[in-house]
C-alpha cells in the first residue's frame, strides 16, 4: 500500500482528503503543523506529501526544502488558497512535483497524485543515472545513456524513456520522427548504448548534406581507382558500423536511385564497395531519422514504400520542446551547467522572469535552439543569474507580444494576429526593451532617449507587462 502524508492546519480539509484517498487505495496520515509533520516523516516512509502552503508554524516552502534534503525519494505537492505564478515557479524549482489551488476537485487531485507517484518512482529508479540533454557525443564510458542525456519528469518524457528501454535490447530497425532539433541523434545513441551492441561502433551519417554523386561512396565505400578522383580505398559507413549501429539522419533527403541501392543492402545485409567484386557480410542495426512526413513523401513519389517498411520495424516520435512542460526547465538547467564548464563561468540559475520566458516561448528550433540560447545568455550574464537583459529580443518579447490577443494552442501562447494596432504595439515594445537594455535598465536615461517623461515610460511598461 502506498502511504501519503497530508499537512494542513484546516482539520476538515485533512479529514476529507484522507477519506477520499483511503477509498482510492492509499494509506493516509495527517498533520496540522510542520513539527508534527516532520515527526511523522521520521517514523514512516511516505511516497508522497500533500502540504498546504500556509501553516501555523512554518510554510510549504520550508517544509519542501526539508523534505527534499532529508527524504529525496518522497514527492511533494503544494496546496494553497490562491494562484501565484512566481510562487509556483519557485516551488517547482525547489523540487515540488506540482502546485494546486483551492478549491480542490477530487478527480484533479487523484490524477495529480498518481502522476506524481509515477514520476517519483521513475526518478528513484534512475537516481544513479546521469541526467539528460538531447545532443551529446557518443558515450565512451559504456554507460547506458549518452553523456549529458536528460531524463525528464513529464509523462511525455517518461513514455519516451519507456520506449527506448523497450526497443533497445532488440535488433529492430527504428524510425525516429520529430521536428528538427528535438534530439533524434541523442535518442539513437541511447538506444545503441542500452543494446547488446553498446561496445561496437555507433556511426552517424547526415543524409541531408549528401549529393547524389557522393552518397554511394559514403554508404558503400570504394576501391582505389574505381572512378576519376578515387585516389585511395574508402571504407563506407555500412562497413564502419559493422557489428554496431548505423544512424541515418534526414534519410528522406536521399535520391530515389540511392534509395534503391540502400534497399538491396538492407535486404541482403551485404555491401560491396564501388569497383570491387567482393561482398562483405553485414551485421548492422539501422536507426533512421526524419523531420518529414514519410507517408506524404511516399504518396508524392519521393520515398520508396518498400524501403520505408524495411526501416519501420519500430517507430518513436520525439515531441517538440514546447510540449515538454516543466521539463523545459530541466533542459535549461542542464545546458547552463554545460555552458558554465565551457565558458568557465559560475552562473547559478535564472531569474523568475526568465523562467517564465523559457516556459512561454514557442522554441521553433527546439533543443538545439535552447542550447545555443543558454550558451549566449551565460556569456552575456553579468551576475549569478541570467536575467532579461541577457535574452535575445525574440525570446524576451514573445510572451508579451503573443498576449495581445491571448490566443493559445495546446496550452502554448501563440503570436497575435497581424493588424495595424498589433504591429504598432510590437514595434513599441521592442523599441522600449532595446533602449532599456542599452542603458542597463536605467529608466531615466531610457525616457530621455525615447523623448518621453518617466511617468509615460512607466505607464507604457505597465501596459505591455514589462516590469
Amino acid at each position: 500500500m502506498k502511504r501519503i502524508l497530508i499537512i494542513d492546519d484546516e482539520i476538515n480539509i485533512g479529514l476529507l482528503l484522507s477519506r477520499f484517498l483511503n477509498r482510492n487505495g492509499f494509506v493516509v496520515d495527517t498533520a496540522t503543523n510542520g513539527n508534527s509533520a516532520m515527526e511523522k516523516l521520521s517514523e514512516n516512509e511516505y511516497v508522497l506529501v500533500l502540504c498546504d502552503f500556509r501553516l501555523e508554524d512554518t510554510d510549504g516552502r520550508e517544509i519542501l526544502k526539508k523534505i527534499k534534503q532529508l527524504y529525496p525519494n518522497t514527492g511533494v505537492i503544494i496546496i494553497t488558497g490562491y494562484s501565484d505564478i512566481k510562487l509556483a515557479v519557485e516551488l517547482i524549482k525547489l523540487g515540488a512535483y506540482d502546485y494546486i489551488t483551492k478549491p480542490l476537485y477530487p478527480d484533479e487531485i487523484l490524477n495529480t497524485i498518481n502522476k506524481a507517484i509515477e514520476t517519483q518512482e521513475a526518478l528513484s529508479k534512475n537516481s544513479h543515472e546521469p541526467l539528460p540533454v538531447s545532443e551529446s557525443n557518443t558515450s565512451k564510458n559504456g554507460s547506458s545513456l549518452p553523456d549529458g542525456f536528460v531524463i525528464g519528469q513529464s509523462t511525455t518524457s517518461k513514455e519516451l524513456v519507456r520506449q527506448i528501454q523497450l526497443i533497445a535490447p532488440t535488433n529492430y530497425s527504428v524510425i525516429l520522427t520529430g521536428e528538427s532539433g528535438t534530439g533524434k541523434e541523442s535518442v539513437a545513441q541511447s538506444i545503441h548504448l542500452q543494446s547488446p551492441r553498446k561496445d561496437k561502433p555507433f556511426i552517424a551519417m547526415d543524409c541531408g548534406s549528401l549529393t547524389k554523386e557522393l552518397a554511394a561512396s559514403e554508404f558503400f565505400g570504394h576501391e582505389k581507382g574505381s572512378f576519376t578522383g578515387a585516389l585511395y580505398t574508402k571504407i563506407g559507413h555500412f562497413e564502419m558500423a559493422n557489428g554496431g549501429t548505423l544512424f541515418l539522419d534526414e534519410v528522406g533527403n536521399l535520391s530515389y536511385e540511392i534509395q534503391a541501392a540502400l534497399l538491396r543492402t538492407v535486404q541482403e545485409r551485404k555491401v560491396k564497395r564501388i569497383g570491387s567484386t567482393k561482398e562483405i557480410d553485414l551485421d548492422v542495426r539501422i536507426i533512421v531519422a526524419t523531420n518529414e512526413n514519410f507517408q506524404q513523401a511516399i504518396q508524392n513519389g519521393r520515398f520508396r514504400e518498400d524501403l520505408y517498411h524495411r526501416f519501420n520495424e519500430f517507430s518513436i516520435h520525439l515531441p517538440p520542446l514546447r510540449e515538454r512542460g516543466k521539463d523545459i526547465i530541466l533542459f535549461a538547467e542542464n545546458f547552463l551547467k554545460i555552458a558554465n564548464q565551457e565558458l568557465n563561468r559560475n552562473v547559478t540559475g535564472f531569474s523568475e522572469e526568465v523562467v517564465e520566458c523559457l516556459l512561454t516561448y514557442n522554441w521553433p528550433g527546439n533543443v538545439r535552439e535552447m542550447k545555443n540560447f543558454i550558451r549566449r545568455a551565460t556569456l552575456l550574464s553579468e551576475g549569478s543569474l541570467i536575467t532579461l537583459k541577457s535574452l535575445p529580443l525574440e525570446i524576451a518579447t514573445y510572451a508579451h507580444i503573443s498576449s495581445y490577443d491571448g490566443t493559445t494552442t495546446n496550452g502554448v501562447s501563440q503570436p497575435a494576429k497581424t493588424g495595424l494596432k498589433n504591429v504598432a504595439l510590437e514595434a513599441e515594445y521592442e523599441t522600449i526593451l532595446k533602449v532599456l537594455k542599452d542603458v542597463n535598465f536605467n529608466k531615466t536615461k531610457a525616457a530621455k532617449i525615447l523623448n518621453i517623461d518617466r511617468k509615460t515610460l512607466y505607464n507604457k511598461m505597465k501596459a505591455i507587462n514589462l516590469k
